[in-house]
């Protein structure tokens, strides 16, 4: 059970992780003053798959992976993107003092 409530709060944070810095995947400094919207896509979109890796992994090691469809990943992928907003919020839509 520990294990579960630990991913879900590992999507929570993975999801809202790119809003948090103008650095490209937390490493890589920008030229730019801020990050470009498709570089946070593609940083959502990484950590969407590096979590479904771990979700996987973390299967495999209570029972035998079940398959999954199409409309599972898509259903995920909207659940990532809806935890992901709060952070969104804050990058884009937030005023911050100064800007």
């Amino acid at each position: 059970m520990l294990e579960v409530v630990l991913l879900c709060v590992l999507g929570v944070v993975a999801a809202n992780l790119p809003f948090l810095s103008d650095r490209v995947f937390l490493v890589v400094p920008n030229t730019r003053l801020r990050k470009h919207f498709g570089w946070e896509l593609l940083e959502v979109l990484v950590l969407y798959a590096v979590v479904l890796g771990i979700a996987r992994v973390l299967e495999a090691r209570v029972s035998t992976v079940q398959p999954q469809h199409w409309w599972f990943y898509v259903a995920t992928l909207a659940l990532f993107v809806v935890v992901a907003w709060p952070g969104f919020v804050w990058r884009h839509f937030w005023r911050k003092p100064g800007m």
